[in-house]
Formats: structure tokens, C-alpha cells, sequence
């Protein structure tokens, strides 16, 4: 424990890193995955928008990126990361890559949760005289808004976990921290704290989203 109290201003900064990783993260990636989610909605055959050649590119695209480990997928943008935001380490870099995946892994929950609505309703708003825009953002997306909450915070946790391994590529975060000051040093009170740090983190984050969706259904 001593140990754990010399280093907790590095601990502090850990939190403050992994706050900044996953909410950046979970925000533009939940924005840019909105999005899509939309766009693979609305372009499927039969649909509001139906379009075959954009559905059938995004659809594709979508189910390449989405299954790839993220580690994998932070090296293999690296690329893309140097030219957009000129490096590809630390926690730019790792927030960057986390926003990307988040995005492909929302549109798909986003697309899901937007077919459960009752066609009925699209019907009724169509017969209403609503524009087909209209109708994505004012009726769909409310409609299904409780499924895409709950959605959206198993993200938050699985940012939360991709997070940690922010610490590969220079990105810190509590990951880092847990590594570096607890198991390369057989400090296992600081990997303990760090693990039940996370815990709450994620306890926290899907109580918010479990009332943010009943407050949502109960509409």
C-alpha cells in the first residue's frame, strides 16, 4: 500500500486519462455510429430511402471492420491516424482508434434497435404527410431510443475495457497504470485497486444507462 499511496498522483492521472478516452470515445463514436446506424436503416431494400448499392457497401464495410480486435484495428489505421491527426501514439492516437470502433459497433446496435418499430407507426407518420427524413429523426429514433440507450451503454462498457489497453501504444490510462506500477513490479494491491477502479467505473456507467432507458420506454 505504500507504494500505491507514492504513486497515486500517477493513479489520478491514470482516471483523468481513461475519462478523457472513453467519454471522447463513446461521443463521437456514438455520433458517427448514429449515423450509419441511419443510413444501413434507411438505404436496406423496401426501406424508407431504399438504395441496394449504398446498403450493400455500408453493410459490408460495417461487417469487416466490426469483428476485428481492437489492437489489431489500432495498428491496422495507423495509417489513417498519422495522416489525420499526425501520430499514432498516445491518448489522441488511442481515443482516435476507439472512436472509429465504437462508430461501427453503435451503427449496428443503432440499425437493430430501429427495426423493432412497429411499421405501423412509419405508416401513419407517412400518411400524416412527414418526410422520410423527418421521419428518421422524429419518429423512428424516438421510438427506439430505449433499445439504442441500453445499446449504447454496453458500449460504454466495452470502451471502458478497450481502454485499457490504451497503454500498448502510449496512451495510458488505468490499464497502463495497473500494468506498469502493479504486475511488472509483483505490486498486486495497486492491480487489485486499479481492477475494483474499473469495476465502479462501469457500475456507474450502467446504472446511468439502465434509467436513462426506463425513463426512456416510460415515455
Amino acid at each position: 500500500m505504500h507504494e500505491f499511496v507514492t504513486n497515486l498522483p500517477v493513479y489520478r492521472e491514470a482516471i483523468r486519462q481513461t475519462f478523457f478516452i472513453v467519454l471522447i470515445s463513446t461521443a463521437v463514436g456514438g455520433l458517427l455510429g448514429l449515423a450509419l446506424g441511419l443510413l444501413l436503416y434507411a438505404t436496406r431494400p423496401g426501406s424508407l430511402l431504399g438504395n441496394r448499392t449504398v446498403f450493400l457497401a455500408v453493410n459490408i464495410l460495417v461487417n469487416v471492420v466490426r469483428p476485428v480486435p481492437f489492437v489489431i484495428f489500432l495498428t491496422a489505421i495507423q495509417p489513417l491516424m498519422l495522416h489525420t491527426i499526425g501520430t499514432t501514439i498516445g491518448t489522441n492516437a488511442v481515443t482516435f482508434a476507439l472512436s472509429l470502433a465504437a462508430a461501427f459497433a453503435v451503427s449496428r446496435i443503432v440499425e437493430q434497435s430501429l427495426l423493432t418499430v412497429d411499421p405501423g407507426v412509419i405508416e401513419a407518420a407517412r400518411a400524416a404527410g412527414a418526410r422520410r427524413i423527418g421521419i428518421l429523426v422524429t419518429v423512428l429514433i424516438p421510438e427506439a431510443l430505449g433499445p439504442i440507450v441500453l445499446g449504447y451503454t454496453f458500449i460504454f462498457v466495452a470502451v471502458v475495457d478497450m481502454s485499457a489497453q490504451a497503454g500498448l501504444f502510449g496512451g495510458g490510462g488505468l490499464g497502463d497504470f495497473a500494468i506498469t506500477y502493479g504486475s511488472q513490479r509483483y505490486n498486486w494491491p495497486i492491480v487489485y485497486i486499479t481492477v475494483a477502479t474499473i469495476v465502479v467505473i462501469v457500475q456507474a456507467g450502467q446504472f446511468l444507462g439502465n434509467w436513462l432507458a426506463r425513463r426512456a420506454l416510460r415515455r
